[in-house]
């Protein structure tokens, strides 16, 4: 099946990943049951979250239902099967020159691509993204000839990238869409109202390439679900609290701002969000993390998929766009990953230098990286 308008991501319900607070198993799978029946039917798992965790509760949950009225999304790309996690920086990347040499990459994509299936219990992967490249993983051919052969294999229908964990990675996803969008069906990429920048650099790539794109953070780390409000308490370990001070009062303060467009639509402000990402060429996908808040007045996680569920393309005016994006203009508000000019020394599994061939990919996409890609104020 083909990825559809909506997605639902394992990463949600906050048992892989520090968001809100963790849902028992149970309701995970009736959520991903009660998205599977509104008609959220693409549903995006990751072999790393959980250390394979999520793949097995995913392929419980998707146990029974007809394979071809699902589209299944994996993802492959840390190794975590024999190293160790590398405290905040995560499991490395599989093309680690200390881990393997390239020779060994197609070897370890086909093995960890079976694994991962043998966890969801499929066969195949309708879409199968490279999940955090590195450097290399961007940029070279033998991480992308052992990609294809994972198609040849029949172990997926497509492939993508999806770079992260934070925000950035722009001259790197150029690059890769330059050298290899004969190959890219999909990328995905970090992407709302209040987060446009960067990844809003990478849209005329993808659509000259012709590159869908899969949009997550669609929620602004939980501001668009309307239920992350000043005052908000987090838990120590949730991922939200590594962004700036002042990021939810300032972000509930735009929320307000877009409150009468939502309104005309009849939109709930997750579907504004959503509505924005859809109405960018070539955005094909949205998926918001939905999150169990912490708190009283907080809005249960079955009803954010509803919302979710209940997303349309809406034909949002000149005006209001303008609108929207005149309030969520964020340029220059964070330190981005990937390539940039700021690190110095060998390249990080997140970060590096610019080289001569990403500055000739910057200048042929008419970026600057020293005005287009810098801090210039905090968020």
């Amino acid at each position: 099946m083909d990825v559809t308008l909506t997605s639902f991501g394992s990463w949600s319900g906050g048992r892989f990943m520090n968001f809100g607070q963790p849902i028992d198993e149970d309701r995970w799978i009736r959520l991903v049951h009660s998205a599977y029946d509104q008609g959220v039917r693409t549903f995006i798992t990751a072999d790393v979250y959980g250390l394979g965790k999520a793949d097995e509760l995913l392929g419980r949950a998707l146990q029974g239902i007809p394979r071809d009225s699902y589209c299944l999304v994996g993802t492959i790309g840390h190794d975590f099967y024999a190293t160790r996690r590398d405290g905040a920086k995560g499991y490395p990347r599989f093309t680690d020159p200390q881990l393997r040499s390239p020779q060994d990459y197609a070897s370890y994509l086909r093995s960890a691509a079976e694994k991962s299936l043998t966890r969801c219990q499929a066969s195949a992967f309708d879409v199968l993204l490279l999940h955090n490249p590195d450097s290399i993983g961007y940029s070279q051919d033998s991480v992308w000839n052992g990609m294809q052969k994972l198609v040849d294999a029949g172990l997926t229908r497509e492939l993508g990238v999806a770079p992260g964990p934070a925000n950035g990675f722009t001259l790197d996803l150029l690059l890769c869409f330059e050298r290899f969008g004969a190959l890219l069906d999909w990328a995905m990429i970090i992407l709302n109202p209040f987060e446009p920048w960067p990844g809003s650099l990478l849209l005329p790539a993808a659509q000259r390439f012709d590159i869908p794109l899969i949009t997550r953070v669609v929620d602004f780390g939980g501001i668009f679900h309307d239920d992350v409000q000043p005052g908000h308490q987090f838990g120590t370990a949730d991922h939200r609290v590594f962004r700036p001070p002042g990021w939810v009062d300032n972000g509930f303060g735009k929320l307000q701002k877009l409150r009468p467009i939502a309104e005309r639509h009849g939109l709930t402000a997750l579907q504004l969000a959503c509505a924005w990402n859809l109405a960018h060429e070539p955005v094909r996908n949205v998926v918001p993390t939905l999150i169990e808040e912490v708190g009283p007045g907080t809005k249960p996680i079955e009803v954010k998929l509803a919302e979710l569920a209940a997303v349309r393309k809406v034909a949002l005016s000149e005006e209001e766009m303008a609108t929207i994006n005149a309030v969520g203009d964020n340029r220059g508000c964070m330190a981005l990953k990937g390539a940039n000019r700021s690190h110095l020394g060998s390249p990080e599994p997140d970060h590096w230098g610019i080289t001569p061939e990403l500055d000739a990919v910057a200048k042929r996409w008419g970026i600057d990286p020293d005005r287009d890609l810098v801090l210039l104020h905090a968020a």
